[in-house]
């Protein structure tokens, strides 16, 4: 859990450097019981006040990341004080770190795309050539279908309705082990009810990517949003039922 308490002190941090006046800030972290207590003090008394963030905004999401994390969090009364707490017995059940590649990767190109009708379409054609440039070994068709299912959903629940200049960015990374990593990354930090994503009662999107060979994951991106990964092997891999 250690990278979920930096990422939580470094937003609340970051956060008492960009809004509040004051020339020093005050960290306390320490053990409750089974919980680990971060505490932020910033001197000033306005408080912390959550903000909607436009999607290609480079802050206003860090509360909301405080609070789809944290075990819980709140204010001071005097409402100096900003503090968040994690289980330690319970962890951390609401995030799917993204699988690790076992080897480094060696080649990998980035797709970037609008969010508009034809987003479906260039993300096919694109990840066809760009599958054939990266000379990856395995079933590239079946690889093109997982690009899409991650860009559908991505379109489906990553961005906000109606809200113009919206993009998703697709990668495509080829390990040493020539894995193929496919991560599309929206500007939505949260993903509720993954487990049940995956096991199709959300709809078929995620199982059916998991039929196609591909083991799918999520996790926070790096500045905000969230990174959905599909890890396919190489080699002609058959259908399989999702676990």
């Amino acid at each position: 859990m250690v990278e979920t308490a930096e990422l939580l002190l470094t937003e609340l941090v970051t956060n008492a450097f960009l809004h509040a006046d004051a020339p020093t800030v005050g960290v306390r972290v320490y053990r409750q019981g089974d919980l680990l207590m971060i505490e932020v003090n910033d001197g000033t008394p306005q408080g912390p006040l959550p903000r909607p963030a436009g999607l290609l905004s480079e802050h206003g999401r860090g509360l909301a990341i405080v609070d789809f994390l944290a075990h819980s969090w709140g204010v001071s009364e005097d409402r100096t004080t900003t503090w968040c707490s994690l289980s330690l017995s319970e962890g951390l059940s609401k995030m799917t770190p993204g699988p690790v590649a076992t080897a480094p990767v060696q080649r990998e190109t980035e797709l970037h795309l609008l969010c508009n009708p034809a987003a479906l379409g260039r993300a096919s054609i694109q990840g066809r050539t760009q599958l054939a440039l990266l000379g990856w070994s395995g079933n590239q068709h079946a690889a093109v279908q997982v690009l899409n299912i991650l860009v559908r959903n991505a379109l489906a629940y990553g961005i906000t309705p109606g809200q113009p200049g919206q993009s998703l960015t697709a990668a495509l990374r080829v390990t040493e082990a020539d894995e193929l990593l496919i991560d599309v990354t929206d500007p939505n930090p949260t993903f509720p009810d993954f487990d049940k994503a995956l096991a199709g009662e959300l709809g078929r999107g995620l199982w059916e990517a998991q039929r196609l060979g591909a083991t799918v994951s999520w996790f926070l991106s790096a500045g905000s949003g969230k990174t959905v990964r599909a890890v396919m092997q190489p080699g002609q891999a058959e259908l399989r039922a999702p676990r």
